[in-house]
């Protein structure tokens, strides 16, 4: 008689097949490149954010997680460029937490991660000012396509199917 697996051990076997998978270099830079483009449309929403950027102009800051690292380039605008890792960062945050499931269900219920931070004070103060302070409105973004009522109902369908898939991990 064969036994069933319990589901968190599904879960993490299926967490450490998708860790091991490489994607192509050219769509580790596709995706970054969509996830500056994201982070500038959030900014620039937020005069204050662009304000305290503009200060930090020409300042790299990298991100890394596991193997995967990412670097930006402040520019004069107060955005973000993706820029050549192959530059010293004036700052540098690793994040810590190794499985990418416990990474998003702390995302979502508004916790940062543990992470070690080396580098430039007061870089790393401006960007934690950003992340306690700039929102991104997706529902109003959203509504700009799809009208009011629409975007307001596919917010909701999502969060219930955010809440049901983080329920069905934890059992």
């Amino acid at each position: 008689m064969a036994s069933a697996l319990p589901l968190a051990e599904i879960s993490a076997q299926l967490s450490q097949f998708v860790l091991q998978l490489q994607p192509p270099v050219w769509l580790i830079q596709e995706l970054q490149d969509k996830l500056v483009i994201l982070l500038n449309h959030v900014l620039s929403q937020e005069p204050p954010a662009i304000e305290r950027l503009r200060r930090q102009q020409g300042r790299r800051v990298e991100i890394s997680w596991r193997n995967h690292r990412l670097q930006w380039l402040v520019t004069p605008a107060g955005l973000l460029e993706r820029a050549d890792a192959q530059h010293d960062a004036d700052l540098r945050v690793h994040v810590n937490e190794a499985s990418p499931l416990a990474l998003l269900q702390g995302l979502r219920q508004g916790h940062k991660p543990a992470m070690r931070i080396e580098g430039d004070v007061m870089l790393a103060a401006e960007l934690n000012w950003l992340v306690d302070h700039v929102r991104w409105d997706a529902e109003e973004d959203l509504s700009r396509l799809v009208g009011d009522a629409m975007a307001h109902k596919l917010v909701a369908m999502a969060k219930r199917v955010f809440t049901a898939l983080s329920e069905f991990s934890r059992t």
